[in-house]
This record gives C-alpha cells, sequence and structure tokens, in this order.
C-alpha cells in the first residue's frame, strides 16, 4: 500500500483511493467513503465536477506553465475576477497557505520597516493558531507542538496573544508591531470561533500602534463559512488577506491579497514563485469563483452547515461537549471517548473527516454536498458516537 512507497510524515491511514464522484470516494478495492474531509477542505466542489475537470483539461492544451517574467492570459483574467469579487487592490499568487502566509509575514515587515522604522518588525497572532509548516509559519502558529526542539532556531519577531481575551489589546501592541495576523475560524486549533466583535477591536487596537491587519482565510476563504471570506462575517477589514486551500479545487494554489496600506508595498524582487499562478491553477480557480458567486451558492452553504450542527446537536450524546462552527465548517468536541478511535472507526465504516485540537471531530465537506449525503454521513458518525 502506499504507507510502504511514499514517505509517511502524516501519519495517514493505509486507505489508497482511486476515484471519486461528487461527495462520495472509492478506494482500490472499490469500497465507497463519504466525504466530509475534502482533503482538508481543498475539494471545495467535490471530486469529478465536470466544469472544473473540463476547464483544467482545455487549458492543458494551451498552457500549464509559463515563467512569470510575462504574463498569461489566464492568470490575468482570474487576478481581475478575484479582485473585483473581493474588494481588494493586489495580488500575489503561490502555490500554498504556507507559502502565502509566508508572503504576507514579508510584506508585514517590510511594511513595518517603511512606517516605522527597523525596529518595527513584529507579527502578533493568536493562541491556537495555525499558519503552515515552514520555520517561519511554524513559530507564526499558537501551539507550542508545532515547535518541537529538533528544528531550533526559529525565526524571531512572532508574539502571541489569547483569541477573545480583552485584557490581552491593552498591551499586545506597540511601536514594533508590524501586524496583527487572525486566523478567522481557528481549524487546526480545534474549529475555534473568533469573536467578532474582539476581531475589530483588536484590528483598531493594532492599526492605533501603526500595524496592518492580516486575515489568515487559507481554510476559511472562498466560501467555507457561507460568505467568499470569513472576515466579511467577522467586520475587521483586514489590510491583507491569505488563501489557498479551495481556491483551486484541488489544484495546488494560493494567493495573498492586499489592499490600502498594504497595497504598494511589494516590488520586483521582494518576493517570488516559480510556479505561482500558472494558467492550469488559474484556470481551475476561475471555475470555482464563479461557482462560488452563482445565485444561492453560498446560501446553500450556510443552511446546510447549520443543518449538520443541528441534527449532531439534536443527538444529546453525552460524549458530545460542543458543536460550533460556520458554514460548512463544524467541529464536535467530544469527552470520555479518544476522537483518533471515532475517526478510525468511522473510516472502516466509509465516512472521512479529520480530528483537530485535542478532542475535535474536524467536518469540512465539500461545499455543494447533497443534503442526503449529509444525512448518510451524519448516520455514521451516529452510530459510533452511540457506541
Amino acid at each position: 500500500m502506499g504507507s510502504k512507497t511514499v514517505v509517511n510524515n502524516y501519519g495517514s491511514f493505509d486507505v489508497t483511493f482511486k476515484s471519486g464522484k461528487g461527495s462520495v470516494l472509492k478506494d482500490t478495492s472499490g469500497k465507497k467513503y463519504i466525504d466530509f474531509l475534502a482533503g482538508i477542505a481543498v475539494n471545495c466542489l467535490g471530486h469529478n465536477y465536470k466544469p472544473l475537470v473540463k476547464a483544467i483539461s482545455k487549458q492543458a492544451k494551451n498552457q500549464i506553465h509559463i515563467c512569470n517574467y510575462f504574463f498569461s492570459d489566464t492568470g490575468v483574467a482570474y487576478a481581475k475576477e478575484l479582485l473585483n469579487a473581493t474588494g481588494f487592490d493586489g495580488v500575489y499568487f503561490g502555490n500554498s497557505g504556507a507559502e502565502a502566509n509566508e508572503a504576507a509575514i514579508k510584506l508585514a515587515r517590510k511594511y513595518g520597516q517603511l512606517n516605522g522604522g527597523s525596529m518595527r518588525k513584529t507579527v502578533v497572532t493568536l493562541e491556537n493558531s495555525f499558519h503552515g509548516r515552514t520555520l517561519a509559519t511554524i513559530k507564526a502558529t499558537g501551539q507550542s507542538k508545532f515547535h518541537p526542539e529538533c528544528f531550533e532556531p526559529y525565526p524571531l519577531g512572532f508574539k502571541t496573544i489569547k483569541a477573545n481575551d480583552w485584557d490581552a489589546l491593552n498591551t499586545a501592541f506597540d511601536s514594533t508591531t508590524a501586524a496583527l495576523m487572525i486566523e478567522c475560524v481557528q481549524g487546526e486549533g480545534g474549529v475555534n470561533l473568533v469573536d467578532a466583535k474582539w476581531a475589530q477591536a483588536a484590528a483598531a487596537a493594532a492599526r492605533a500602534a501603526g500595524a496592518i491587519v492580516i486575515a489568515d482565510e487559507v481554510q476559511t476563504g472562498m466560501g467555507r463559512t457561507g460568505s467568499l471570506l470569513a472576515s466579511e462575517q467577522l467586520q475587521f477589514n483586514p489590510e491583507v488577506v491569505t488563501l489557498a486551500k479551495a481556491i483551486a479545487g484541488g489544484v495546488p494554489m494560493g494567493a495573498c491579497l492586499f489592499r490600502g496600506k498594504a497595497n504598494g508595498v511589494f516590488q520586483p524582487g521582494d518576493h517570488q514563485s516559480t510556479f505561482g499562478g500558472n494558467p492550469l491553477a488559474c484556470a481551475a480557480a476561475r471555475v470555482v469563483l464563479k461557482t462560488l458567486t452563482s445565485p444561492d451558492f453560498l446560501g446553500h452553504v450556510t443552511e446546510n452547515g447549520e443543518y449538520m450542527r443541528e441534527q449532531i446537536r439534536s443527538w444529546n450524546l453525552p460524549c458530545i461537549a460542543d458543536v460550533r462552527g460556520l458554514g460548512l465548517m463544524t467541529g464536535v468536541e467530544i469527552t470520555g471517548k479518544n476522537p483518533v478511535e471515532v475517526e478510525k472507526e468511522c473510516l472502516e465504516k466509509g465516512l472521512l473527516f479529520s480530528t483537530a485540537g485535542t478532542q475535535t471531530l474536524r467536518l469540512v465537506p465539500p461545499l455543494n454536498i447533497p443534503k442526503k449525503i449529509i444525512d448518510e454521513g451524519l448516520a455514521i458518525l451516529r452510530s459510533v458516537l452511540e457506541k
């Protein structure tokens, strides 16, 4: 199986998938699985979504990659569409969420130097956040388990405060602060919600100290929470937003959007990527954006997400401590059971999801999942939790 041939940095389960359609996957033996994971919120339109497959195939016949010394017609078209849909002024394209966040951190550091001198370089992040796996984004991540000694020394210039802690705002920011970085819903940390009023106050305090505000929307962006960007719901108006995961429906891609004070900070040579914004990824991303912004699509995301959480709460199971989330991003916090064992049992019965935080099951199905499939998946989850 795959675990014997691919370096297993992920602790992967010994299941090898062969095909998928909609919100259902099949392994090499033909067994079916309901997908409440979507590649960790990546396959936002499910598997084998015909318009996406068609666009990728068509683009591959024209051009797959050109270097960024030039422009591609597909990339230019997508950039215009994305900026128009989000209300931002500029965009840098990369390949992943970590790369998008690296770009945001570098942008913040340069902004700080231009607007406060060499001492303005600190990026303030939140406890239980997750921002990536590079050395800088690991250090930005507000979870000590991601800071093992074996990877030291880590980059300096990061500070962590507790989300939704009003007292923390009194001392969080000063003349050394370059940026505040908020993960709108802390996915890897346990699907923890950030209070909108607190986020607005934190952003205001950061700006008052001379900093810019970054929204890490790698997981929450592109419709996951029922709006194109989750920061729209929190209303703290970030100068920078990072995107990845769902942006191209499964094709590797990331983006760093900027506006206002953050626009124009990057100059030629500041930050680059060989594969960033290649035509194949942009062709896929255009389909995703068009689908997400079609009439009623995001309304159905909100409706189905609320339906999932209401159904789970209605079970009234003693092992369920909390059910929380936005849109089709749900965290089920459990007690008295090992979440990894629950994950394994559900996998055996044909349901995929992941764990997050310490005791939370994370459910992030494709955004176009039918309610019938939701019910089938929830029935499996309930049968395992009831044991």
